[in-house]
């Protein structure tokens, strides 16, 4: 199974030590992956621990995707303290919540800016790296309302909608220079952006009923999927966006 094995590669994932960008980093880690975590939420060590306990190397730079020259820089960096860029996830997001009625440019602007336009800066940094190796993995993270339409988060809806669009782009584009595009489509997971959701039973038994396997994803749920799409097992999957929903789509 050594197609499966990321021993060498360096990847990028932001947001990666929270949340389910936590999960990717450390699924990363485990596959052999050295891994560079740009965020602008500051590093409490735990994430650090659990990548080098894997006998990988952990980097960390604290900065503001959205921020002018930033994505550069932290292609810039990851490439000078790892060696390259194989493997980019743009994990980083927001969702904020409010009814259409009361969701106006400033909310729209915020999540554009770090969901849509920072993912796109920093595969476009990448792929300057990527397309002169002849390889690379481009992993970008959708939702499950990549495909639906989002009650209380218009914005959030349309910057995944979005995200799907710039991985099918990109990979129209990359594909020739063996570099592969695809993204991930999480559905309802048991984080911290979740919480409110899941303590009360009424809510929390809404998004159940549309999930066959009838309960709330665990960040563990994505490991086997970013490895994989991160791999060489991957190597002609390409544009495609991969949901791992718990079914919750066909319901």
């Amino acid at each position: 199974m050594d197609c499966f094995g990321l021993g060498g590669k360096n990847a990028i994932v932001t947001g990666g030590n929270t949340g389910l960008g936590q999960a990717f980093t450390l699924a990363l880690a485990k596959g052999g992956a050295n891994v560079f975590v740009p965020s602008i939420i500051d590093d409490d060590g735990s994430t650090r621990a659990m990548v080098e306990a894997e006998g990988v190397r952990y980097e960390f730079l604290q900065g503001d995707i959205t921020a002018a020259g930033t994505p550069k820089h932290i292609v810039d960096t990851c490439a000078e303290r790892l060696g390259s860029v194989d493997i980019l996830i743009n994990s980083a997001g927001v969702c904020p919540l409010a009814e259409v009625l009361d969701f106006g440019r400033p909310q729209w602007d915020a999540t554009v800016n770090v969901n849509l336009t920072a993912a796109f800066e920093m595969s476009y940094e990448a792929a300057q790296r990527m397309v002169p190796q002849r390889s690379g993995k481009i992993i970008n993270i959708c939702s499950v309302f990549t495909f639906l339409g989002g009650r209380l988060s218009p914005a959030y809806a349309a910057t995944k909608h979005g995200i799907a669009g710039l991985t099918k782009a990109y990979c129209d584009e990359l594909a020739q220079y063996n570099i592969q595009v695809n993204g991930i489509a999480p559905g309802y997971y048991a984080t911290a952006i979740t919480a409110n959701t899941r303590s009360n039973p009424e809510s929390s038994r809404r998004v159940l009923d549309h999930i066959p396997a009838d309960r709330w994803g665990e960040p563990a749920d994505l490991m086997g999927t970013v490895v994989f799409l991160a791999s060489r097992a991957s190597d002609y999957v390409n544009g495609h966006v991969l949901s791992v929903d718990g079914g919750y789509l066909v319901r």
